[in-house]
């Protein structure tokens, strides 16, 4: 597929190479507008859950964010020529106020209803009188003189409705806020009261340090009772409150709506704002760790076609304007660099996330429907165009005047962020950014919804994978660990799980022991509890920052006829990058051996390093013991194609472990298991510093 000229070639330095990016994303929309532009439809037949009503309103209202941040950013010293080109590129979605709310139009969004697809939407129509509010008005009394107050029936339609306990409580709170700065409804009375009340509700979501989740955290005392209600049931197909803190909670949704809070609600709720400011100064400081020095954002959670989003929060932070932020994102140009470094990796790995007609896909890296969510319809993913609201701000604001800071390198390294319960490591030592999530989950129907928050590690570098089906290479077990009771018939992973216990242990033995931060959970793979699973992930220590340390202790509480059970490291590419071969087995590393350029596959009993264009992945079985029969060997499993987010063709080093007599009630077993890798692109690329490859991969961490 080809890139897009004027977003894929973009600099991403100045002022100027944003604007120039949001025009080319614009542009290929305006054909696949309806004749009265209230509605879009890309010439895709993919569907959502909700009404090809709602999805067409979808693709009208997502382009939304740019539009209105291009016409706030106008200002009479606009060069004339690029005032005009603004102009005419929005002015399709200026139309479409008129036509998409006018009950009588063939273009009309429809009325809302139960929990609607429409009340996502209108955050961002909502957004757009907000930000602009003088050029849709004044297109409005031009067209119609019932457009304004069809637009003011059309945001008012929420009013009262059931909507989720999510973020979604932010799409309201803005319709609301629209309705009362831009179209004159009084605050008082039952607009201020339902504000009140959905504000309460999103502020309930708050965990620490500025992070919200993305709705109730169950508690587990509320995990006890669901386990007691499917006792009772015999059911265990409850939908649930889970645990959840992912891009909603910080780029996609709630953060965000917080700064555009912050920005267009300070005068009507300064309390409530000043809240606001400072939870963006405490999320920040944490939130800024989940990017590489290149830009790049670790994927994890749903909704990752909404892609370049992920830097969405630092956008909304330079529109919030918020004063004394905490370091790294201390000074205007610290964000900048968050931003514009964000949007340059896209711009360099964008050449598959386009149509030919230079339209988004539903995908991450490439087009890919395993990774989609159920609504997800063909416009959704210009839920992106978020991150370009900075086009908003004027060119005398101090974002553009500042200079780019650059990357922190010296504050990277191994971290926990308490709030979301995960450990961010990007150790300078070695060159891998990815994280350790022990704790997060679901609790509604979502697909693939185990691959999203449930592994155990989650890389920048070498993007997670979802399932195809329930055989093994189908399940795709990167980063996780699968057990069969079955004979390998089915495969069960890490879903729900109990609280999670951080602390810290030494690592290594004499002056070069370390203490580095740890994180155990216990779960079960089946609902009868007939297996539970302990498991401590250890992060990367200086000494040996290539690797992290997984141990599983697991308990068979019913008798088995049969486990096995598969842990799986990083997948990455497994062809070779010149011809598209298979990767060829080698007899093992030397110190010659470079990263990024020597590919193939060297296997031994108890460990399998796979080597390719994107760098090295790596595991090593040092224990499985506590069962009389068990086995295991180590190999480079072939997963379906496309089940990796960024990579259609990968391979995953595995170990599987196999019992295959009777096991006892009370039985236990353990297994050790640590990961490797090495990235050849993130934070730059590679720089070859220090150990080579051959001493990095035969020196495994070991416990003191």
């Amino acid at each position: 597929m080809p890139p897009l000229a004027g977003f894929s070639d973009n600099a991403f330095q100045s002022r100027e190479d944003v604007i120039r990016a949001t025009i080319a994303l614009l542009r290929p929309l305006v054909a696949h507008l309806s004749p009265g532009k209230g509605r879009l439809r890309l010439p895709v037949s993919t569907g959502a859950h909700f009404d090809e009503t709602a999805a067409q309103l979808e693709g009208f209202a997502r382009p939304l964010w740019a539009v209105g941040a291009l016409l706030m950013g106008l200002t009479p010293a606009t060069p004339p020529d690029l005032a005009a080109e603004i102009l005419q590129v929005t002015e399709p979605w200026i139309l479409g106020f008129v036509s998409g709310t006018n009950p009588d139009h063939p273009d009309y969004w429809g009325i809302m209803d139960d929990t609607d697809q429409r009340m996502v939407e209108a955050e961002i129509i909502s957004f757009a009188l907000l930000a602009a509010p003088s050029h849709i008005l004044d297109a409005l009394d031009k067209a119609d003189k019932r457009a304004r107050h069809n637009v003011a029936a059309w945001l008012a339609s929420l009013h009262g409705l059931p909507m989720p306990q999510n973020n979604w409580r932010w799409f309201r709170v803005f319709a609301n806020l629209a309705r009362v700065k831009v179209l004159g409804v009084p605050l008082s009375g039952a607009v201020g009261d339902e504000m009140a009340s959905d504000l309460a509700i999103l502020d309930s979501f708050y965990r620490s340090d500025g992070w919200s989740a993305d709705g109730p955290w169950l508690t587990s005392e509320q995990a006890a009772a669901e386990l007691d209600r499917a006792e009772q049931t015999g059911r265990r197909d409850h939908v649930g409150c889970g645990r959840q803190a992912d891009y909603y909670s910080g780029s996609f949704a709630i953060q965000f709506s917080q700064l555009l809070y912050v920005r267009f609600a300070s005068d009507v709720d300064p309390a409530r704002a000043e809240t606001y400011r400072q939870q963006a100064r405490d999320f920040g400081a944490g939130f800024w760790r989940y990017f590489d020095a290149s830009g790049a954002a670790i994927p994890f959670g749903r909704s990752l076609t909404y892609r370049f989003a992920c830097g969405a929060f630092f956008s909304a932070l330079a529109l919030g304007d918020v004063a004394a932020m905490k370091p790294p994102l201390q000074s205007s140009g610290a964000v900048k660099g968050f931003v514009l470094r964000h949007l340059r990796w896209w711009a360099a790995h964008s050449d598959d996330i386009f149509y030919a007609d230079g339209t988004l896909n539903i995908g991450y890296l490439y087009p890919n429907m395993y990774m989609s969510e159920d609504y997800n319809s063909p416009q959704s993913p210009y839920w992106c165009l978020k991150t370009l609201l900075i086009v908003a701000l004027p060119a005398t604001d101090d974002f553009w005047t500042s200079e780019e800071a650059p990357y922190p390198c010296t504050l990277a390294g191994v971290a926990l962020v308490p709030a979301p319960e995960q450990i961010v490591c990007n150790n300078p030592g070695g060159n891998h950014h990815f994280l350790l999530s022990p704790g997060q989950f679901v609790g509604w129907p979502m697909k693939a919804s185990q691959a999203k928050y449930c592994k155990f590690a989650y890389s920048s570098a070498f993007a997670f994978s979802v399932p195809t089906g329930p055989w093994l290479q189908q399940m795709a077990p990167d980063c996780t660990l699968v057990l069969s009771r079955d004979g390998r018939e089915t495969w069960a992973s890490k879903w729900k799980c109990q609280d999670v216990r951080f602390g810290s242990v030494h690592v290594g033995t004499g002056p070069r022991a370390e203490m580095v931060p740890v994180a155990t959970v216990t779960w079960h793979p089946w609902g009868d509890g007939a297996v539970s699973i302990e498991t401590t992930l250890v992060a990367p220590t200086s000494t040996h920052p290539d690797w992290h340390t997984r141990i599983h202790n697991i308990r068979v509480n019913q008798s088995l006829t049969s486990l096995h059970a598969v842990g799986g490291g990083f997948a990455l590419p497994g062809r070779r990058a010149r011809d598209g071969g298979n990767l060829p087995i080698l007899p093992g590393v030397t110190s010659e051996t470079r990263v990024g350029s020597d590919e193939g596959i060297v296997q031994g009993p108890a460990s399998v390093l796979l080597l390719s264009q994107a760098g090295l992945s790596g595991i090593v079985c040092e224990m499985a013991r506590g069962l009389s029969g068990v086995a295991y060997r180590a190999q480079s499993l072939k997963p379906d194609s496309n089940t990796n987010l960024a990579s259609q063709r990968t391979l995953i080093p595995t170990i599987e472990y196999s019992v295959d007599v009777e096991i006892p009630s009370g039985s236990v077993l353990v297994l050790v298991e640590h990961v490797f890798a090495i990235s050849a692109s993130a934070n730059g690329g590679w720089q070859g510093t220090g150990a080579n490859v051959k001493e990095r991969w035969m020196n495994h961490p070991t416990r003191a």
